[in-house]
Parts: structure tokens; C-alpha cells; sequence
């Protein structure tokens, strides 16, 4: 499943007229970048949860040429439904008893999908969360004790660890959510709380297309040849 509902207020001065999902690089939507990452690593069955302009996305879809033995829908989650929300309305398109992944439509990763099952399957917590470290976006100033600045590095990575999508979940999940749910906080955070949440640490590439300028270094990535995240042909 990818979240495709938000609304990317952060963006819409640059793109009015488009949901996020939609906002392109290198000439395609960032959506379809995502999709090709599941593609390529074997991935065969998307469900795209809508919202915000979803007819956008769903005409997009159904004109989009895919691998013959894929399968794309669009399920209307609602304009202003919250992401816990989205999922919950989602729950019917699954077996009992079924793992899926689950992503955000605006964030892109050279990620090793084997990898990231193979540790989901060897715990049995409800859920599995890509986690994170951004590259910062300011360059850091190292102080000695008296307040002298010695050094600077420039941008580094935190040293925080944050979601980065890309999730496993198991159905329990769906026990703590709701219409009104933000799957970011109680469901996750409750999760956490009873030790259901485990942290799948990725140490590559990541970004997440938030603002105008996310867009300017993604689409220079593209231009350049080297878009760490195309890992298919």
C-alpha cells in the first residue's frame, strides 16, 4: 500500500494545481519512482490510497504502462483522512492472516526490500519501520568547552534516527486504528510503548520530497545520472 492522500502544503506554491503523489521528477511523479522501487525488487500488487486530487493519481494509473503480471488500483480514502484513517478504510482489501508493506508516495530510497522482509520475518512484533538519519540541513559548528569554534562540517547526518517509511505490518495493526487515526502517533507510538515496533535501520540514500527545495535536489540527482534510488534498469 502507499499513502498518496496528503495534501504537500510545503509544495503547493510551486505545484498548485498537483497533488504531491503527482509533483514530478526527472519528468515522471515522484509516485511513479516509488512504484518502480517495489517493482524492481519483486513486488507485484498496489493498492494507492487516495485522497487529496486523487483523480489525478487514478488517471495517472490507469494510463501508465505497467509490467503485464502487476496489478494497481486506487482506493478513495477521503480528502482529509489522517493516514491511520487511510489504512484503516484499507483493511477490507486484505486476508486475516496477510503481511503487507506499506510507504509514503513522497519518499524515495535505495533501499534492499529482501533485506527489510527478511528482518520483519524474524520477529514477530505487529510492525516494522524503516528507520532513517537525514542529512541535515544546515552545516554544524563544533565548540570547544570555552566556546571556540574549531571546525565546521558541512551537513552532516543527525544523529537521530527517523522514520523513513517503507513499513511491514502485520494485521493487529488495524486493532489500533481508526478513521480519525495518524498512524505516526498513538497506533505507532502505542506499539512502541508494548514493544511491538521494530526498527529496520537503513544507511543509504533517502529523501523525502517535503518542500520546493527537496524537488531541486532530487531532479539534479536525476539530470546527473546518479539518482541513488533507481535501482532498476
Amino acid at each position: 500500500m502507499i499513502l498518496c492522500g496528503g495534501r504537500g502544503t510545503r509544495l503547493q506554491g510551486h505545484a498548485p494545481s498537483l497533488p504531491k503523489p503527482m509533483v514530478e521528477i526527472g519528468g515522471r511523479p515522484i509516485l511513479w519512482h516509488v512504484i518502480q522501487i517495489y517493482l524492481a525488487q519483486g513486488f507485484r500488487r498496489f493498492l494507492l490510497l487516495t485522497g487529496h486530487r486523487g483523480d489525478q493519481i487514478s488517471r495517472f494509473v490507469d494510463r501508465q504502462t505497467w509490467p503485464a503480471d502487476a496489478s494497481l488500483r486506487c482506493l478513495d480514502t477521503g480528502a482529509d483522512t489522517p493516514t491511520g484513517g487511510r489504512l484503516h478504510l484499507a483493511a477490507a482489501e486484505l486476508g486475516d492472516d496477510e503481511d503487507f508493506c506499506l510507504t509514503y508516495a513522497d519518499g524515495v530510497a535505495d533501499i534492499e526490500l529482501d533485506r527489510l522482509l527478511a528482518f520483519h520475518r524474524s520477529h514477530d512484533g505487529a510492525a516494522t519501520m524503516t528507520v532513517v538519519r537525514p542529512e541535515l540541513q544546515f552545516g554544524v559548528a563544533q565548540l570547544d568547552g570555552d566556546g571556540v569554534v574549531s571546525a565546521f562540517t558541512e551537513k552532516p547526518r543527525s544523529d537521530q534516527w527517523v522514520n523513513g517509511g517503507f513499513l511491514c505490518l502485520r494485521p493487529p495493526i488495524f486493532e489500533l486504528l481508526n478513521r480519525a487515526s495518524v498512524l505516526e502517533r498513538e497506533p505507532l507510538a502505542k506499539l512502541a510503548a508494548d514493544g511491538g515496533l521494530r526498527a529496520f535501520r537503513h544507511e543509504g540514500f533517502w529523501d523525502c520530497l517535503d518542500t520546493y527545495k527537496d524537488a531541486l535536489l532530487l531532479n539534479d540527482l536525476w539530470a546527473s545520472g546518479n539518482a541513488p534510488w533507481k535501482v532498476w534498469d
